[in-house]
């Protein structure tokens, strides 16, 4: 009897000592958003941290210090390369000038799954690696197109004497089909509708709703060209001083993520309906219209990456093009 009750002793001061161990052992990560919280592309992250929240405890947490308020999207990059946030939610977009082969992930026409297994995964996280100190933990946004946007008639593909705002993703494309470029913050682009200073935009399918654009859009230009990227980035030195569990538990809760934008073709839907509900009117692109729109969208896109990363474009469309 007297041993069973010093075994039993024992064996709550061991849980006890395992219990407190893990307490102490759990990791907090500081982490950011590119994207205003609550918005399209700032959803996925949010639901990801709320993942690993809710099954990390003892082990993990992550402390989400906000969006753009918190620290303006272009300087998302560097705060993930120097340490300054554990890991953050950023379309490469944004981090070209650290590394300008992340203006290839637009291009995609592989889904990341497809890319897991070809390699591509596997190339485009050793330039993170390099050039970001960055383990390339998650990429979201895949099957949502970017399209132009318009407050004019089109009848081809021809841009010629429409001013549009753009950005780098759409800038080669816009410029070789002759618009006239104009660079402004997202906050300003409402302003700049309504007193005509553009004649449109750039934007993915997803998330106009959220910004309150509709009211001064007319046209949405069908087809859709590129996909979105969104990366989950997390700072390389981090990754390296989690242990095996951590690890297996953010890459885990990141393919349950990924697994989620098969959701986007109709989520692409419901938006485009809402759209159409709005007072946004489609103008479709069929035949050679059509299949020039498509073609200058890829050609421009790929001698962009030509120019800004001749040393990687060609493999990088060998793996991420069809």
């Amino acid at each position: 009897m007297a041993h069973s009750k010093i075994f039993r002793t024992l064996a709550l001061a061991a849980a006890c000592s395992t219990a407190a161990f893990a307490q102490a052992q759990e990791v907090t990560l500081r982490a950011i958003n590119a994207f205003q919280e609550g918005t399209t592309f700032a959803k996925p992250f949010e639901a990801f941290i709320d993942k690993v929240n809710a099954n990390g405890k003892g082990l993990l947490k992550i402390n989400y210090i906000g969006g753009p308020k918190a620290m303006p999207p272009f300087e998302v990059g560097n705060a993930v390369k120097n340490g300054v946030v554990d890991i953050a939610n950023v379309t490469g977009a944004f981090y070209t000038n650290l590394m300008p082969e992340a203006d290839a992930f637009k291009l995609a026409e592989r889904t990341i799954q497809e890319q897991r297994k070809n390699g591509a995964w596997e190339f485009i996280n050793k330039l993170h690696n390099d050039k970001l100190n960055a383990w390339y933990l998650a990429r979201t946004g895949d099957g949502v197109p970017f399209h132009l946007y318009l407050n004019k008639p089109l009848d081809k593909p021809d841009l010629k004497g429409l001013k549009l705002r753009v950005t780098p993703v759409y800038r080669a494309f816009f410029n070789d089909l002759g618009a006239n470029l104009v660079q402004t913050a997202p906050g300003e682009v409402y302003t700049a509708l309504e007193r005509n200073v553009i004649d449109g935009y750039g934007w993915p399918t997803q998330g106009i709703l959220d910004l309150g654009w509709q009211e001064k859009t007319k046209f949405r230009v069908d087809p859709g060209f590129y996909t979105v990227d969104v990366n989950f980035l997390v700072n390389l030195d981090t990754w390296k001083k989690l242990n095996d569990a951590q690890r297996a538990l953010l890459t885990k809760t990141a393919a349950e993520i990924e697994a989620s934008n098969a959701d986007n073709v109709q989520i692409n839907q419901a938006e485009v309906k809402k759209q159409s509900e709005a007072g946004i009117k489609a103008i479709t692109f069929e035949g050679k219209d059509r299949e020039t729109w498509l073609n200058t969208a890829r050609e421009s896109g790929w001698a962009q990456i030509k120019k800004v990363a001749p040393a990687n474009a060609d493999r990088l469309r060998e793996l991420l093009a069809k």
